[in-house]
């Protein structure tokens, strides 16, 4: 079986092609999925992406989806994890009307679900409100955070942390300045040269526009109905949902994609559809 992760982040497989916009490990191809998928027409048994569909557009989600078309060999298999805009508004509502008739922790849920929603959506800076709320101590709902994320609250919690730093010294920030203009000489010059020509504020929407377009941002949602009529319009056939753990893939549980070694789920807040290329 030859196998393509689109997206794969620091989850993938050696004995999988595995393509990000950035390489963390040697085995990682680095490409801009935007341009379409660098392989011949029928090449893979799987296409495989993981919370990567939700960050192109809704326009631009059918041509990446008939790239994956493309790419599949007759009778093969696309798998797609994507968060599950379903469940996250029927606990949305659950919370609303809990939080409402005062039931204890259910307005910290409600603070959360709503993040879950709508933040990667619409922030305008990296980890948006999403890593404010992590950057608390204690997080109030853990357990319900970490039972909605599983093994990504962790990573995500200390990475928010991380970054919470007391307020540098004069003199350390003024180090840190010149590091910055030293190792990025270009970047700061054009920067420079754009807010002399565009003014403060023009300036300010083109940084807004350069950070919605570098990946973090959700830019469409899907429940189960709406992602299987896509997989339809795009070519596929016999859309169905499945568990972390299920998959018409020979094997799947062995590649631990969506499941860690102990089997369980990696990311819970996840739905599963697969289909096949006719």
């Amino acid at each position: 079986m030859r196998g393509l992760n689109l997206g794969c982040g620091g989850r993938f497989h050696p004995d999988w092609e595995n393509i990000d916009f950035i390489s963390v490990a040697p085995g990682v191809r680095v490409y801009d999925l935007r341009k379409g998928i660098p392989y011949p027409d029928q090449t893979f048994d799987v296409v495989y992406h993981s919370h990567l569909l939700e960050h192109f557009s809704k326009q631009a989600a059918p041509a990446f989806l008939r790239e994956c078309h493309r790419v599949l060999r007759h009778g093969g298999i696309i798998r797609v994890a994507v968060p599950d805009l379903e469940k996250i508004a029927r606990l949305y509502l659950e919370a609303m009307e809990k939080a409402s008739e005062g039931v204890p922790s259910w307005k910290e849920k409600y603070d959360w679900i709503i993040l879950e929603m709508y933040d990667q959506a619409v922030r305008e800076r990296s980890g948006g409100s999403f890593y404010n709320y992590l950057r608390q101590e204690p997080i109030p709902n853990w357990d319900f955070i970490h039972g909605r994320l599983g093994a990504e609250s962790v990573a995500a919690r200390d990475v928010a942390r991380a970054g919470a730093h007391p307020a540098p010294s004069n003199s350390e920030r003024s180090r840190r300045k010149w590091s910055y203009v030293f190792q990025n000489l270009g970047k700061v010059c054009r920067n420079k040269l754009a807010k002399m020509i565009l003014g403060k504020d023009q300036f300010e929407l083109l940084e807004l526009g350069r950070f919605r377009r570098q990946g973090e941002i959700h830019q469409w949602m899907y429940d189960g109905y709406s992602l299987s009529r896509l997989l339809l319009e795009t070519g596929f056939r016999d859309p169905r949902r499945c568990g972390a753990a299920e998959s018409q893939v020979a094997d799947w549980a062995k590649y631990h994609l969506d499941t860690e070694r102990d089997g369980s789920t990696y990311k819970p807040d996840s739905m599963y559809v697969e289909a096949v290329r006719p």
